[in-house]
């Protein structure tokens, strides 16, 4: 049976180390024998520390695919959707590798962090590493809560996993990451009031908001799929900062890359003029890039190669 990544459909954690990475070496022969390797390091720490929770997740570019397996595409893995209207843009990063490491003990994403490092340091260069945390009971930095929505159980797999209908890659998951910077200054400027307005939901029980509008947070990043009426993304994304800077590194998971397409130009551009993701007036992205994290199984098969 194909074996997704743990890491897709995992359950919150406390903690989290996000690697960035660009290949800068030739033999990827060496880099998909070490990409399996790396999902050794995450099996060995979830059997030693059963009680950290521990969840991983390896996901290729769009533009690496090609180089690292050369062949079969996944059907829908395209390139970052680059969009830009007045100030708001969400930025492209390029970028081969990206490396979730989850868990509920921060020293055990520290030291798995620094084992997949130094597995792949001859092949690769750091684009950037980003620790998150979990904020209070799962809100993000402006106090609301995040991630709402995502669905429990195996409805989680439904979303984020790919089916039958792509066999070449069942298993596998359409990962999109962005880090958003958040202007807390200016939005704890803001009445309760306001705020409730811009995200349009309450802050203290994360109920809809009478505030509630077109350009409300809540409704223009609605991913939700018209068929089935679930969410199309899986948020596995959380909060980062230390006391000069803070926001949300964004991961989503999803068996369909239109969501993550459809989800941002509906906050950028709206439906009609003025009607974008309010929110955006107090956080930027900064960075963004599409991945694909295929099944264990193709991992593994694929280090044979």
């Amino acid at each position: 049976m194909t074996q997704p990544q743990k890491g897709v459909c995992a359950e919150p954690n406390l903690h989290a180390q996000y690697l960035l990475l660009n290949v800068v070496d030739d033999d990827s022969q060496a880099v998909r024998a070490k990409l399996s390797r790396v999902l050794d390091i995450f099996d060995h720490y979830e059997n030693e520390h059963y009680e950290a929770m521990v969840t991983g997740m390896v996901a290729v570019g769009t533009n690496y695919w090609p180089e690292l397996y050369p062949g079969l595409i996944p059907t829908e893995l395209t390139p970052f959707p680059d969009m830009q209207c007045d100030d708001r843009s969400a930025p492209v990063m390029p970028c081969d590798l990206f490396i979730q490491i989850r868990a509920d003990r921060l020293d055990i994403c520290h030291v798995i962090g620094v084992e997949i490092v130094e597995l792949l340091r001859i092949h690769v260069e750091m684009v950037e590493q980003v620790r998150g945390f979990r904020y209070l009971d799962g809100r993000d930095l402006n106090g609301f809560m995040y991630g709402y929505d995502n669905p429990r159980g195996m409805k989680r797999r439904e979303i984020a996993i790919v089916d039958e209908r792509d066999p070449d890659f069942e298993g596998g998951s359409y990962v999109h990451i962005q880090r958003y910077r958040h202007d807390l200054r200016r939005w704890f400027s803001l009445s309760e009031r306001q705020q409730e307005q811009i995200m349009g939901m309450t802050r203290e029980h994360n109920l809809t908001s009478t505030e509630q509008n077109s350009s409300s947070h809540c409704v223009r990043a609605n991913a939700k799929d018209p068929e089935s009426d679930l969410p199309g993304l899986l948020k596995q994304g959380m909060p980062y900062g230390d006391m000069s800077m803070q926001g949300l590194f964004f991961v989503s998971c999803s068996a369909s890359a239109k969501y993550f397409k459809n989800m941002l130009h509906s906050q950028i551009f709206g439906v009609e003029e003025g009607e974008y993701d309010r929110w955006l007036d107090y956080t930027s992205a900064e960075t963004g890039a599409a991945f694909f994290a295929p099944s264990v199984n193709f991992i593994r098969q694929q280090a044979q190669v």
